[in-house]
């Protein structure tokens, strides 16, 4: 088993040239006008998807059995 180092470890976010430079106010106004447009779609798709295959598992596997009781 390896030693435990005590050396000082350094996030690669503190260093400069990863952080972002600032922006004005404007600038971020514009870029959230629109809202989370990729987010609320992945999410609308996901619903969709879900939803088919709820119905696919109905009228395929559930109806054809015929009724039960």
């Amino acid at each position: 088993m390896p030693a435990l180092s005590t050396d000082r470890h350094y996030s690669a976010a503190a260093s400069p040239e990863h952080v972002a430079e600032p922006i004005d106010t404007d600038a971020a106004l514009e870029a959230l006008k629109h809202g989370p447009r990729g987010a609320l779609f992945v999410a609308a798709a996901s619903v969709l998807f879900l939803l088919v295959g709820w119905l696919a598992f109905y009228f395929l596997l559930f109806l054809p059995r015929g009724y039960i009781g």
